[in-house]
C-alpha cells in the first residue's frame, strides 16, 4: 500500500513538473491549434473528434421573411422527372404548405414530413382540394426517383391515395434552390464531419400567389395553427363561419408560431353576443307588450 502511495505521488509531483515548464496561455503543442493539426488537408477534418471540431450550427437559421414573393419562374422536377415552374403550384386559387428537405436525411427532414402528415390527417381539410403541399428537395444531388420513392411513403402514411394530386415532390439544381432558400430565409450548411447537411426544422404556409404567410417551427404542427393559417392565407376562400370568429378571437404569434387568444377579439366577440343577447331580449319583451296591450283592448 506504501508503494502504490509513493508512486501516486511521485507520479503528480512529475505531472506538476510538466505543467510549470509551460508558459501560461500557450498551447501545449504550437503544431495543433484547436480546429486541428496546422497544414493538413482539409478532408482530415472528418477524423477530427468532439470539441476539435468547428460548429456549423452557427451558421444555421431561419430568419422570417413575411410577404416576401416567391421565384415562381424558378423550375424543378417533380416527382415523375417532369420540369416545372415552380409557379404551377401558386394558381391563386389555394394556399400551399411548403417543407423544405432533403429526402436521403437520416433524421430532421424525416420527422418534419411526418409532423406534416400528422396534421394533415386530423385537418378537415384535403390535400389538392383546399390547399397543396410542396416538398423541396434542398441538396442539388438529389433526383426524381428519390423523390417519388419518398411521396410514395408519404401517400401510404397518409392513407388517402386519391389526394397524391396534392403533394408534390420536387428536386433542382443549386441555383434554383437557392432563389426559394433565400426568398424564405433558410440557411444550411454542409458539415463535413458528418456528411450530412445542418438545417433548422420548420413549415412555410404561402398564400395562393406565392407570398410567404406563416412559419410553423419545429416538427410537430398543431392542427388547429395550421387550419386558421391555411384559412388566412386563402384569403378566406376555405373554412367556415366559425373560423372566421374563432380567427377574430385568435392572434398569430410569430416568435412561438402559435396562435394564442387575442384579449381583445374576445372583449369584442363577447361585446357582440351581449349586443345581441340584449337586442333579442328588448325585441321579445317589446313583442309581448305589444300583444298584451292589444288583448286588453280586445277585452
Amino acid at each position: 500500500m506504501k508503494t502504490q502511495r509513493y508512486i501516486s505521488v511521485f507520479a503528480l509531483t512529475v505531472a506538476a513538473a510538466a505543467f510549470a515548464q509551460q508558459p501560461v496561455g500557450t498551447d501545449p503543442d504550437p503544431g495543433v491549434t484547436l480546429n486541428g493539426p496546422r497544414g493538413l488537408p482539409a478532408q482530415d477534418l472528418l477524423n477530427m473528434k468532439g470539441g476539435d471540431r468547428p460548429t456549423p450550427l452557427k451558421e444555421v437559421t431561419i430568419e422570417q421573411r413575411l410577404d416576401a414573393q416567391l421565384p415562381l419562374d424558378a423550375t424543378f422536377k417533380d416527382e415523375t422527372g417532369q420540369t416545372v415552374p415552380l409557379g404551377k403550384y401558386f394558381t391563386g386559387k389555394k394556399p400551399v404548405v411548403l417543407a423544405l428537405v432533403y429526402y436521403e436525411c437520416p433524421m430532421l427532414c424525416t420527422q418534419i414530413l411526418n409532423g406534416l402528415v400528422r396534421s394533415a390527417k386530423v385537418l378537415t381539410f384535403t390535400p389538392g382540394k383546399d390547399y397543396e403541399v410542396v416538398a423541396l428537395s434542398f441538396d442539388a444531388r438529389e433526383t426524381p426517383p428519390e423523390a417519388a420513392a419518398k411521396k410514395a411513403v408519404y401517400m401510404r402514411d397518409y392513407g388517402h391515395p386519391e389526394t397524391a394530386a396534392g403533394w408534390h415532390f420536387l428536386t433542382g439544381d443549386v441555383n434554383n434552390i437557392k432563389r426559394v432558400t433565400n426568398t424564405v430565409g433558410f440557411r444550411y450548411v454542409w458539415d463535413v464531419h458528418t456528411a450530412q447537411f445542418a438545417h433548422a426544422s420548420a413549415v412555410y404556409i404561402l398564400t395562393p400567389d406565392g407570398r410567404l404567410s406563416k412559419y410553423f417551427y419545429g416538427i410537430e404542427y398543431s392542427p388547429k395553427d395550421m387550419r386558421f393559417a391555411l384559412v388566412e392565407a386563402s384569403q378566406n376562400k376555405i373554412g367556415n363561419p366559425v373560423d372566421q370568429i374563432l380567427l377574430y378571437c385568435y392572434h398569430f404569434d410569430p416568435h412561438s408560431a402559435k396562435y394564442t387568444p387575442y384579449a381583445l377579439g374576445l372583449l369584442r366577440v363577447a361585446g357582440a353576443a351581449t349586443f345581441l343577447a340584449l337586442g333579442g331580449f328588448v325585441f321579445i319583451s317589446l313583442r309581448r307588450e305589444r300583444r298584451q296591450q292589444k288583448g286588453s283592448r280586445a277585452a
